[in-house]
């Protein structure tokens, strides 16, 4: 993926995700432009306005949380939005002006191919009406949405058409991930391990928190939709499945699971009060339900709304008849976990970051490396590593930043959730020879491409910055954002 979504600050960049490419877009202090300019405007690129109730619809069609219309005054969720937003629009401008077109020949076939409509290995136009009356978007709606993004597909093409990629790049790439590095390193797990969370800071987490910690209990019933309780029948054959869309059909047109269960002669499974563990109110864990099954229907979140759905060639009517939410103790073992796990990661973080500070500022060089070792009584080892599956101490992940890290210099390296936490000191480099003509040299070649491309995209990022006179109207942003 290119580049990753800024933050937003004083200033902020206003970026569109489209698959590989973002299109940012940098206000340095506007503050309020549009001074007694059009309230129902809320920005403009170039000539081009957005107006108010535009975006306001655009709002609505994203399904909003109660948590995030609620919260919209206080965050700069609003601003994200409008950035997104207004990325789409400048790239529907770039698509326009190079005269990108899907017509209706090409779109029938991008539609015709996708498998998610397939039965039978074939094209299913049964299946494609399924899909749009389960999602509830008209047709002209989504095959208009699938152009749109068949041309952003070709207008991203355009930029990175007819790349031939030098030999260098390709060794550049290559070296990342093929090195023998003898390294020395210092596993950290005990020196975070030493800050126990105190019962004062625990308890005060909790009671910040105490709607999160909740115990959802549902009561579900499913029935199993089989050819021989439909016709007595004990093949699944074409006269089964006709009966199973006309069933689908019938819940999707709004017949409830009775209804559906009485037309069919179906058999009712109910199970009442059971949480995602798949455990009753007196924690007795439910054997009768195979645990697929279970997360399948666990997962629907809709009350007296029936579903029909397949697991592993067989066929279920389910639903949900009950939601209920329990808070959970403080002396919960659960939450015990959870409020240990917060705390040690956020230890974990300011540990890290006082170490990192000392790297940057040159403080932590190899001889306090030693020091930092004996006053917290931390061994110092010696590896080598010759290659990048050798994952007996390392996963790939952190050999790969590992690998990055040049002779007699030394990092903090980590894996993203920070259960692994190493200081590396480079000790020397050696580097693998790649074959031109090689299966290897291909799959390397392709690996520079891509960040050859995402290089492109990024230059042509900046070139649109520059393009495009985008203005934001400030007061109509915050009038928007509290009228939710």
């Amino acid at each position: 993926m290119l580049t990753s979504i800024g933050k937003f600050s004083k200033s902020f960049f206003i970026k569109l995700l489209v698959g590989i490419i973002i299109l940012p877009f940098v206000f340095w202090g506007m503050g309020d432009v549009f001074r007694g300019g059009n309230q129902n405007v809320i920005a403009s690129i170039d000539s081009e306005k957005i107006s108010t109730q535009e975006f306001v619809d655009y709002l609505r069609r994203l399904n909003l949380s109660e948590d995030e219309i609620k919260n919209l005054p206080k965050t700069d969720l609003i601003e994200k939005i409008l950035s997104e937003y207004i990325g789409k629009k400048v790239m529907s401008l770039e698509i326009a002006k190079l005269n990108i077109i899907v017509n209706d020949e090409s779109l029938r076939n991008i539609i015709k191919n996708d498998k998610l409509f397939f039965r039978n290995e074939k094209f299913s136009r049964t299946e494609y009406q399924k899909f749009l009356i389960k999602s509830g978007i008209s047709a002209p709606l989504f095959e208009a949405n699938i152009a749109e993004q068949e041309k952003k597909r070709q207008f991203l093409s355009s930029l990175s058409g007819g790349i031939v990629i030098p030999e260098i790049m390709v060794i550049k790439e290559y070296r990342k991930e093929n090195q023998i590095k003898t390294i020395k390193y210092i596993d950290l797990k005990e020196y975070h391990s030493k800050n126990k969370p105190s019962l004062e800071s625990k308890k005060n987490l909790y009671e910040r928190n105490k709607n999160i910690f909740i115990k959802e209990f549902k009561s579900i019933r499913y029935a199993a939709i089989t050819p021989e309780k439909i016709n007595g029948d004990k093949e699944y054959n074409e006269t089964f499945y006709k009966q199973l869309d006309k069933i689908e059909n019938n819940v999707l047109d709004g017949q409830s699971f009775d209804e559906t269960v009485k037309d069919n002669n179906l058999e009712i499974i109910s199970i009442n009060k059971i949480n995602a563990n798949k455990e009753n109110e007196n924690k007795t864990i439910i054997k009768d339900i195979p645990s697929d099954l279970f997360e399948k229907i666990f997962k629907l979140n809709s009350i007296k709304s029936p579903e029909v759905f397949s697991l592993k060639n067989k066929f279920y009517l389910a639903e949900i008849t009950d939601i209920e939410k329990k808070n959970r103790p403080y002396t919960d073992p659960e939450v015990q976990k959870a409020l240990n796990s917060q705390l040690n990661f956020k230890n974990k973080i300011e540990n890290n970051t006082l170490i990192l500070k000392d790297i940057s500022t040159g403080t932590l060089d190899k001889e306090k490396l030693k020091k930092f070792a004996l006053e917290n009584k931390l061994e110092i080892k010696e590896y080598t590593i010759n290659n990048i599956k050798q994952n007996d101490i390392f996963s790939e992940g952190i050999i790969k930043r590992i690998f990055l890290t040049k002779d007699g210099e030394i990092d903090l390296i980590t894996n993203n959730t920070l259960t692994k936490n190493f200081l590396i000191l480079a000790i020397e480099t050696k580097y693998k020879d790649l074959k031109k003509k090689s299966n290897e040299y291909e799959q390397y070649e392709a690996k520079a491409r891509l960040n050859l491309i995402n290089k492109i995209y990024q230059t042509h990022d900046n070139n649109l910055n520059k393009k495009y006179k985008v203005e934001l109207n400030q007061r109509t942003i915050e009038r928007v954002k509290n009228s939710f």
